[in-house]
């Protein structure tokens, strides 16, 4: 127990040492003083909460909040003193908004829970006494042999002992990890290897040495020591001997393998690790709001108990007659009752914070969120992919964004490459028929029809057939005649690839006649226009982000030792030796410029001495436990030298459809849009230019190949001031990775102000991190614009996570970069309706929703401060405690809510094709402090209003009904609680422009719901309620004729400057979107046909019905009615709309009731 305490406090971490030892089957030594290293178990934990810790954590986390912490110390302050109000009406409130965010989060947590205890009970079989045993996945130790059958998911992160193959391979595929979903291959050490069998594997007598857990899905370093006949015999162990939990077994009966690490501590569940928690500008905007609101809280609470003592100071106010003091309040220090009273103030006024703004802002993030999915735009029919919200606390900022970031293969691009050219030797080929033909040469020509592949040609498909990570479909190896079963070319061969690149080239060379026909060991077989040869893998140098290259190294048939090596031009040509160098550069930025993919290729013949010094480097570095990977690095580049060049290969990667009309769309809506890609720099000039990222007429400035900070600097002086003297002309930057480290390091700022006057910036050679510093760079600048970052693959996971709004794409490079961004979509394009159309709606609904929680709680409050000048600030509450409990929860909660789910005031179809209106609501233009203070002002001006026009009705005269009977206050207060209530719910009305039968149910409803409401409380003697100050009081006020013109007065007053101010406003100043709306309201979208419509079609009220439209701005599709589903009504798909169109002006409707919206 102390230990665990200690390690919880971090003085004594569980792992002292940076390896962890772990004996095969937990046989531990014997001998001496050993003590066993204490690891995790194999509980998988995605649980936040514990039945123990569920109430005081989540009330903590709760509390954190500014209003759930200021309206908690108000309850408190009611409870401890004397206050003009009752603790319920803090109180209530504040438990309806703790119990249902906590029901929220302890439901969520509830089914982390249930996945935990279904994953953690899952039965497993272990190696324990000589036997298998069945046990639960949760019992699982570290040093346990596990066998996992074919299709099962591995339970631990296992190393492999054995397979039911005699080499001790075995495929998996990582899909739930990092989304490839090909087939990777893992192999055994020789050793292990064959122990096929329980009873063997019992018998193993074996140690591992590894490093400590880290979440690197593709780094593992150790080493396994075998003890055989007295000696023992070290094997190293990497990547390819880790089996990671979460992994499937595919194609292998079988296997065995050990336990090394578990639990939390397994890789899959170090990735679980959380993403920095993103907020929005909207959030931000909130919080400063609040604070200007507690600001006026505390001024109005201050000058109330200064002008109550100030009131005070004559005598016949201090004591009344009719109020006179006791003993005690006489001789009461006047600091403490001076505290008393602000208190006192300020818990009648402390409705003026909107504590359930927090809770409907939730509810409307939660729930908005799923029109993304509903979209049929954003649905890809190809794939049946639909669009996903993986966090909703975003969705306004998709509205905003200033600047998006893109990958280019796989986002701009289909990342499905077809093989275009090669050069070879100098020479220039391009496939035509299933023949490599060079060029200038036709098939008809002599040389063209050739059947025979020459030397260099043969030696060149062959480097590509043997240097690769590709794999074969399993039923075309594992047939009744082994793993050589295919007839030669005859029966195309199915080929699976992490890299899509290496699965064109692999099956171009098929296709011309040099086939890789699968692998069996450490044996690979290629045949050459049928003929069959083996070869015999001896090292494979893996591809790293470093090197930019992959080796193999092979024994040919003849017995000599070759290494072929592929990788990028910049990393294969400053190691060639030999070869047709030059020629082979121009070809290769020839296909670049063209918009290719391109890779070199090249080789180099080992003597035995050679081999044998690279074999034992080979070995050192990989058996060592520290710095593996700098020792490996430093062997690779040692063999990877002296290379005879090949040639290069140009493979193309098809543009996605509508790329370039999506970009200039971006463009049309004020967003700059920044290109980062790893490609070379001709590639990326190429397809920018042929996807519209880059125009023909723009001045392209380049800032590539710096070696040096003097050099750098210089070059972006004269960028910057070349930008200046062409301000004219539009200017498009790109910048390659040296460059731009050197450009970050000294310069960041000159580099930044280029960026900036540029209209777009090109990003090449780039590594993930630069990527991320690009996003960080712009994020953090003085302007602090909205950023977007959009890729597809796990190079793209650091700028998806940087940016404040990060989008997966779909595609074939896995699911990394989806599992890990705020929202995916299948295809580029789909960007366009995301921010155009969710985004402007989801900015327009929440930002009218902040303002309008603030709005209705000024004008809730201000009268409560104003009717302290008529009660000598005795702190006499002008409502009843209960109108105070339900102004916010029941009154004034719905309409809002609806109209911040349902509100469209564009239609969609219009924002698409007008980018030109996201500018409008752009840098928070509808949160900014114009628009707060418009809205604040206006709260002030009705809550004046209602009080000084029921004063007006009732101040010198309270007798109000026939018989003279006498009105008191608190039928003044339900006057001015009536009053307030039509008003903001009529505010609401008017604020909103797309009408449903929802809308009308929710608005007129709360209006109906309050006068029942209000009929029954009053109505009745409740037994429970301790005083009833309100009986009968609403009835008779309703009784008053006087009441009912005094109310509809007061609204149309309140309600008409609002109004007159919206008409000026639209025809003096209108926005580029109040344009669209009176464009759609004379093109046929309609808001009062349903009114004003005559069975022949003409209407009765045309004039009426276009001057209020005018006025209004107001557009209710009469396409949404009850015979349409909601979804449909809110998001209709735009094909359908389309047609629905064509529908009606080829039945010639003139009918204004049925035209579209």
């Amino acid at each position: 127990m102390l230990r665990w305490v200690r390690q919880q406090l971090g003085f004594d971490p569980p792992h002292q040492s940076d390896t962890r030892t772990i004996y095969i089957a937990n046989r531990f030594p014997q001998h001496g003083h050993y003590v066993p290293q204490k690891f995790a178990d194999n509980r998988i934990i995605s649980s936040k909460y514990t039945v123990w810790n569920f109430v005081p954590k989540n009330l903590f986390e709760q509390f954190r909040r500014v209003a759930n912490f200021y309206f908690l110390i108000i309850f408190l302050v009611q409870l401890m003193i004397d206050t003009p109000t009752s603790p319920i009406t803090s109180g209530l409130p504040l438990f309806f908004v703790i119990t249902v965010t906590a029901i929220k989060q302890g439901y969520e947590d509830w089914l982390r829970h249930k996945a935990d205890n279904e994953v953690n009970g899952a039965p497993v079989y272990v190696v324990r006494s000589g036997g298998l045993v069945k046990t639960r996945s949760k019992n699982i130790r570290v040093g346990d042999i596990v066998r996992v059958a074919k299709d099962e998911t591995f339970p631990v992160d296992l190393v492999l002992l054995s397979s039911d193959r005699v080499d001790g391979s075995c495929h998996v595929t990582t899909a739930s990890l990092d989304g490839e979903t090909n087939l990777k291959t893992h192999v055994a050490v020789p050793e292990t290897a064959v122990l096929q069998s329980v009873a063997n594997l019992d018998k193993l007598v074996a140690v591992i040495e590894c490093q400590q857990p880290e979440a690197d899905l593709y780094r593992f370093v150790g080493r396994i020591t075998i003890s055989q006949q007295m000696e023992e015999i070290v094997r190293p162990l990497g990547p390819e001997s880790l089996l990671l939990r979460g992994a499937r077994l595919k194609n292998t009966k079988e296997i065995f393998g050990v336990a090394v690490y578990t639990g939390m501590e397994t890789k899959m569940a170090l990735n679980y690790k959380s993403k920095s928690q993103k907020r929005s500008a909207v959030e931000k905007s909130m919080n400063s709001f609040l604070i200007i609101y507690l600001i006026i809280l505390l001024f109005e609470a201050i000058l109330s108990t200064i002008l109550k003592y100030a009131w005070q100071a004559e005598e016949k106010w201090d004591e009344p007659w009719y109020n006179e003091k006791t003993e005690h309040e006489r001789n009461s220090s006047k600091i403490l009752r001076f505290i008393s009273d602000f208190l006192a103030f300020l818990v009648l006024y402390n409705f003026i914070i909107p504590i359930s703004l927090y809770v409907t802002v939730e509810m409307q993030k939660f729930l908005g969120s799923f029109f993304i999915g509903w979209d049929l735009d954003l649905y890809h029919e190809e794939t049946n992919q639909r669009a996903q919200v993986n966090t909703s606390d975003l969705n306004e900022e998709l509205g905003q964004v200033e600047y998006v970031f893109t990958d280019k293969t796989g986002t701009l691009t289909e990342n499905e490459m077809q093989f275009r050219e090669c050069s070879i030797n100098g020479i220039k080929y391009q496939e035509v028929n299933g023949k490599l033909t060079p060029e200038g040469f036709s098939e008809d020509s002599p040389d063209g029809n050739r059947h025979s592949l020459m030397k260099e040609e043969e030696l060149f498909l062959k480097a590509v057939c043997l240097c690769h990570t590709v794999q074969i479909n399993a039923d075309q190896t594992d047939g009744a005649d082994g793993p050589w079963h295919a007839n030669g070319i005859a029966s195309p061969l199915e080929y699976y690839a992490s890299s899509p690149d290496e699965k064109a080239l692999v099956e171009a060379a098929s296709r011309v006649g040099v086939v890789f026909t699968g692998t069996s060991g450490d044996t690979m077989e290629v045949k050459s226009l049928g003929k069959p040869e083996r070869y015999k893998l001896l090292h494979v140098l893996e591809f790293d982000p470093n090197r930019r290259r992959m080796s193999v190294i092979v024994e040919s048939p003849s017995g000599e030792k070759l290494l072929f090596t592929k990788g990028a031009e910049s990393s294969i040509l400053p190691r060639s030796k030999s070869g047709e160098i030059d020629k082979t550069r121009i070809h290769v930025d020839e296909f670049a410029l063209k918009g290719l993919r391109t890779l070199c290729v090249a080789y180099r013949r080992f003597t035995p001495e050679e081999y044998q010094e690279i074999g034992k480097r080979l070995r050192e570095a990989r058996t060592a436990l520290q710095q593996r990977e700098e020792r490996l690095a430093d062997v690779f580049n040692f063999i990877e030298r002296d290379l005879e060049l090949l040639g290069a290969t140009g493979v193309e990667d098809k543009l996605q459809e509508k790329i370039q009309e999506t970009i200039e769309a971006l463009r049309l809506a004020g967003i700059k849009v920044w290109v980062l890609t790893g490609d070379k720099h001709e590639t990326a000039v190429s397809v920018s230019l042929s996807c519209g990222h880059f125009h023909r007429t723009m001045n392209i400035l380049e800032l590539v190949q710096h070696k040096s900070d003097s050099t750098c600097a210089e070059q972006l002086r004269q960028l910057a001031k070349r930008i200046k003297e062409d301000h004219v002309i539009q200017h498009g930057l790109v910048v390659d990775g040296t460059s731009l480290s050197l450009a970050l390091r000294e310069h960041e700022k000159l580099f930044m102000e280029v960026c900036k006057n540029c209209s777009a910036v090109l990003c090449c050679r780039m590594a993930p991190l630069q990527k991320a510093k690009v996003v960080r760079l712009l994020k953090t600048s003085p302007e602090k614009p909205i950023t977007l970052a959009i890729g597809d693959g796990a190079n793209d996971v650091s700028m998806i996570q940087e940016a404040h709004v990060g989008i997966g794409i779909m595609g074939k490079e896995g699911r990394q970069a989806v599992r890990n961004s705020d929202y995916a979509i299948a295809r580029f394009k789909f960007l366009s309706k995301l921010l155009f159309v969710h985004g402007h709606f989801y900015y327009i609904r929440i930002a009218t929703l902040v303002q309008y929680f603030f709005y209705k709680n000024v004008c809730f409050i201000t009268p409560q401060f104003l009717y302290q000048f008529f009660c000598l600030f005795s702190q006499q509450t002008l409502y009843d405690s209960v109108y105070l409990t339900l102004y916010n929860i029941c009154f004034t909660s719905l309409p809002v809510l609806i109209y911040s789910l349902f509100e469209q005031h564009v239609h969609p179809h219009v924002l698409q094709s007008k980018p030109v209106l996201y500018r409008d609501i752009s840098k928070n233009a509808h949160l900014g402090f114009k628009p707060f203070l418009y809205w604040t002002i206006l709260g002030f001006f009705h809550a004046f209003v209602f009080f000084y026009g029921s004063y007006l009705l009732m101040g010198e005269d309270t007798s109000l009904l026939r018989n003279g009977q006498m009105f008191g206050n608190w039928t003044f207060g339900t006057l001015v609680f009536t009053v307030m209530v039509i008003t903001v719910t009529m505010k609401m009305a008017l604020e909103t422009h797309f009408w449903t039968w929802i809308n009308h149910f929710v608005t007129w409803g709360s209006i109906v719901f309050y006068f029942i409401f209000s009929l029954f409380y009053g109505g009745i003697i409740w037994p429970f309620l301790h005083t009833q100050d309100m009986y009968f009081v609403f009835v008779q006020l309703l009784s008053s004729g006087s009441a009912w013109f005094a109310i509809i007065l007061i609204v149309v007053a309140c309600l008409f400057l609002d109004v007159v101010k919206k008409v000026l406003y639209r025809h003096l100043q209108p926005t580029s979107t109040e344009k669209a709306q009176l464009t759609e309201a004379g093109s046929g979208i309609n808001c009062l046909d349903s009114m004003c419509c005559f069975s022949d079609g003409e209407t009765a009220c045309t004039s009426v019905r276009r001057m209020l439209e005018r006025l209004m701005g107001r557009c209710s599709p009469t396409r949404v009615n009850s015979g349409i589903c909601l979804v449909s009504a809110l998001y209709w798909n735009d094909s359908v709309y389309k047609q629905e169109e064509e529908r009606l002006d080829a039945c010639g409707c003139t009918n204004s009731c049925c035209q579209l919206s």
